[in-house]
C-alpha cells in the first residue's frame, strides 16, 4: 500500500488568511466533509457526517495538518497532509495522500484533492480579498 498522489495550488491569498480558513468551520468542511471537527491536538480524532474518520497526528499553525483519512466502506487507514506556504502574497496550498491502495484508487483520490481545490479556492475568493 504504497501509493500516494499529491495536488497544489498557488491561491491569491495571504498564508494567514489562507490557514484561518482551513481551519474555520467551512474551511474544514470544505477539505475534510460536513460534520468533521478538526482538534489541535496529536490524537484527536474526528468523524464525517459521511462516515469519514480519522486521527491528528500534527498541527503546526500557518504550517501544516496531517491526519489519518479513512472513508466509510475502506479496510484501510491512508494519511492526508494539508500544507500552506507562502509565495510572496499569495500561497500554495497542498494535499498530499499517502497509503493508497492501488493506482486505482491513487487516480479517483487525484480526482478528489482536486476538487477539494477548487472548493477551497472559490470559499477564500468568496469570502476574502485578495492580499
Amino acid at each position: 500500500m504504497g501509493f500516494q498522489i499529491g495536488v497544489s495550488r498557488t491561491v491569491p491569498h495571504p498564508l494567514e488568511s489562507v490557514w484561518a480558513y482551513l481551519t474555520s468551520p467551512e474551511g474544514i468542511t470544505a477539505w475534510l466533509g460536513e460534520g468533521a471537527v478538526l482538534g489541535t491536538r496529536k490524537g484527536d480524532t474526528y468523524t464525517t457526517a459521511e462516515g469519514t474518520t480519522g486521527e491528528l497526528r500534527s498541527f503546526h499553525v500557518n504550517d501544516r495538518v496531517r491526519l489519518t483519512w479513512r472513508p466509510r466502506g475502506w479496510d484501510h487507514d491512508t494519511t492526508v497532509q494539508v500544507t500552506v506556504s507562502d509565495a510572496g502574497g499569495r500561497t500554495v496550498l497542498r494535499f498530499h495522500q499517502e497509503w493508497l491502495a492501488d493506482g486505482d484508487e491513487r487516480l479517483r483520490q487525484r480526482g478528489h484533492w482536486r476538487g477539494v481545490l477548487d472548493t477551497v479556492a472559490a470559499g477564500l475568493n468568496r469570502g476574502r480579498s485578495p492580499g
